[in-house]
């Protein structure tokens, strides 16, 4: 887990090489993971129960969230896996769908029950697990945020292969666009009556106003208990076209730097003019997906020139200049 020389500027250090933007959220997520962890490590040493704070990240579809824990579970080297609220709500079979999640959570720690128990689970579209009118309870979203209580708390689970799984220590993190809940916070926030002198209490005052209250998500249609098992928030920011072009650039494994190797493989310099990236993310940011549609985009670009440049081993470069105009071909002389 944390070594001794891991804070939260770490965790955030590391995030920002795959993670673009997002900075308030970095902080929150990485103070929380720290302390969560730091639980963990004093409640085995002083042999005391210390509780447990699970996250829940707020923001349009694309903007990060899942790279974001995916991100977060590489650096720590804890078992990860991933779940899709609306999937749950969608069976009749609640408890073994969760108990299928576990099994997952076991099978990423190779089998090893205390590696299991010390992992990160991410539940995403937690947003749709509203009630609907003339829905068995037992197969509505509020039936299954009952259902997702227990393991969410902490308790040991007995799974289908007969071992017994602790999630007191798992880490929980949910996600969902929430749409509609700005509107919530609007009509329920409102802090004016407070005195505030000053810069600094005034940034305070805006903290207050733009923080997700339990009370708005009440009125959203999440549970109060369930609400509760999710006390730390963190929202994410809806994507600029300036960040849709960062993201194709900046990152480590970044979707331009995967394909300048892939053409450097077959021997070839892949070049891209920064216009393109401008022209992809116009069409992304029309999309409004975030940053899901950029890679299938790039794809349709390089799909035609990957295609020709391995039966054509004189090609030395291939240079894009625009989304819409044939590319140029280097040849060997």
């Amino acid at each position: 887990m944390l070594g001794d020389a891991i804070k939260p500027s770490t965790i955030v250090s590391y995030l920002d090489q795959y993670v673009v933007g997002q900075d308030d959220a970095k902080k929150i997520v990485a103070v929380a993971v720290y302390s969560h962890f730091k639980k963990i490590a004093r409640s085995q040493r002083d042999h005391v129960r210390i509780t447990k704070s699970n996250l829940l990240l707020i923001g349009s579809s694309g903007t990060g969230k899942t790279l974001m824990c995916e991100t977060l579970s590489r650096f720590l080297s804890v078992p990860f896996v991933t779940a899709e609220a609306t999937s749950l709500a969608q069976t009749r079979y609640v408890n073994e769908e969760i108990d299928a999640i576990l099994l997952r959570l076991l099978d990423k720690a190779d089998g090893d029950v205390a590696k299991a128990e010390s992992g990160i689970v991410f539940i995403d579209e937690i947003d749709k697990l509203k009630a609907s009118d003339g829905t068995p309870r037992g197969t509505s979203g509020e039936g299954v945020q009952h259902a997702l209580l227990k393991i969410m708390e902490g308790a040991p689970v007995k799974l289908v292969n007969g071992l017994y799984l602790d999630t007191t220590n798992v880490l929980f993190i949910c996600g969902g666009a929430f749409v509609g809940l700005n509107e919530i916070m609007a009509q329920t926030h409102g802090y004016q009556f407070i005195s505030t002198t000053g810069l600094e209490n005034q940034k305070i005052l805006e903290r207050l106003n733009t923080r997700v209250k339990p009370t708005d998500l009440f009125t959203y249609g999440l549970i109060p208990e369930f609400t509760g098992r999710l006390p730390i928030v963190a929202h994410f920011q809806d994507l600029t076209r300036k960040m849709l072009v960062r993201i194709m650039l900046e990152p480590r494994d970044s979707i331009y730097s995967q394909f300048r190797e892939i053409f450097a493989s077959e021997g070839v310099e892949l070049t891209i003019e920064p216009m393109v990236f401008d022209q992809i993310a116009e069409i992304a940011y029309e999309y409004k997906t975030g940053a899901r549609s950029l890679r299938g985009i790039v794809e349709e670009l390089i799909t035609p020139i990957l295609f020709l440049v391995p039966d054509d081993k004189s090609i030395r470069k291939v240079h894009i200049n625009s989304l819409f105009s044939d590319p140029t071909f280097i040849r060997a002389s």
